[in-house]
């Protein structure tokens, strides 16, 4: 769709600055919605874990202060902390925050910029999906566990993040992987997103 048939669609002079983003077929654009979709979505799952885990942790204090200590505080604490990296690490994935060596990459010619790209993704990818594929059997054995604690709560639950988070950080991966093509082939620093994030 051009940027005159959304206009005549949108009843407007300018058309909206999505349908500027993907005017002229950008394939690409869907990919970028689809992060940003992403990042929010996660963001908002690791916002909620951070204020759920302090919340957990100072009403344990209080209650704990008061002589009567929480019976669940350990188990479920634990249980979020695990969440939030799990979660935490496919945003840090998603963002390109995780360490690297971008400075000696960029300094390499191009065939090895793009063979280093090609071996750490086919390596992470296929690491965080293994996670995932033995996530999910961990699911399956503990299917009809309980938490201890909170014996109302299935273990299957609490474990879910490792398939779920495997997936996540694979997905991440692969949306930033066209961004870091391009980065590879063209030359361009590498290094300069990294630190603008910072």
């Amino acid at each position: 769709m051009d940027e005159a048939s959304i206009c005549l669609l949108t009843d407007e002079r300018h058309p909206p600055e999505w349908a500027q983003e993907n005017a002229g077929g950008d394939e690409l654009s869907a990919v970028r919605h689809l992060r940003q979709i992403l990042e929010r979505v996660l963001e908002l799952v690791c916002m909620l874990l951070m204020i759920g885990l302090a919340v957990v942790v100072v009403l344990a204090v209080a209650f704990r202060y008061g002589g009567a200590s929480l019976v669940w505080y350990d188990e479920v604490a634990a249980i979020m902390l695990v969440w939030l990296t799990y979660y935490g690490a496919a945003l840090a994935a998603l963002r390109r925050a995780h360490l690297g060596f971008p400075t000696l990459i960029e300094a390499a010619p191009r065939g090895l910029r793009i063979a280093a790209l090609v071996v750490s993704e086919v390596l992470i990818v296929g690491f965080f999906l293994v996670i995932a594929w033995y996530g999910w059997q961990v699911i399956v054995i503990l299917a009809g566990d309980r938490l201890t604690s909170l014996p109302w709560v299935p273990v299957a639950f609490t474990q879910s993040v490792i398939p779920i988070g495997g997936v996540l950080i694979a997905l991440a991966e692969l949306l930033t992987l066209p961004e870091r093509w391009a980065e590879a082939r063209a030359g361009s620093a590498l290094h300069e997103h990294e630190e603008s994030a910072v």
